[in-house]
């Protein structure tokens, strides 16, 4: 009968810390694709309002200047948000890295008990049939 690993429960919680590692460095990702689509629209809205052709009064030139200077102000703010939203993948990505190499060291060292325990019953079984094969042929030159 094989030996259980006797990590077996640590190497379940490293496999636990690792799903959770990597589920947060996906929303991580996430946070940073949507700040980073937000900071693509506003720069398509700056880019995309109304030309100089369109400005028939000062009115109007006042508030297109009004929008562009909102738009400019959300997107170093969006800028931020992005950098910070990067900073937190980045330590997101790092944490997953760890828990990664955490739960593989204990399944290298899984892998060689099993390997360990596999040749350990192979050479108690290649005993027992070296056993009956001596066995008969003692018994068989005996006759």
């Amino acid at each position: 009968m094989a030996r259980r690993f006797p990590l077996a429960g640590l190497l379940r919680l490293r496999h636990a810390e690792q799903d959770r590692a990597a589920a947060g460095l996906a929303a991580a990702n996430e946070r940073l694709r949507d700040a980073a689509d937000a900071r693509v629209t506003a720069r398509r809205s700056l880019a995309d309002g109304p030309g100089a052709q369109a400005v028939q009064d000062a009115a109007m030139l006042s508030a297109v200047a009004a929008a562009r200077a909102a738009t400019r102000g959300m997107l170093e703010e969006l800028d931020a948000v992005v950098q910070s939203r990067r900073v937190e993948a980045e330590r997101a990505q790092e944490a997953y890295t760890a828990a990664r190499r955490a739960s593989r060291g204990l399944e290298k060292l899984e892998e060689h008990h099993v390997a360990a325990t596999t040749a350990e019953e192979l050479r108690t079984e290649q005993n027992a049939l070296d056993e009956i094969a001596a066995r008969n042929r003692t018994e068989g030159g005996a006759r």
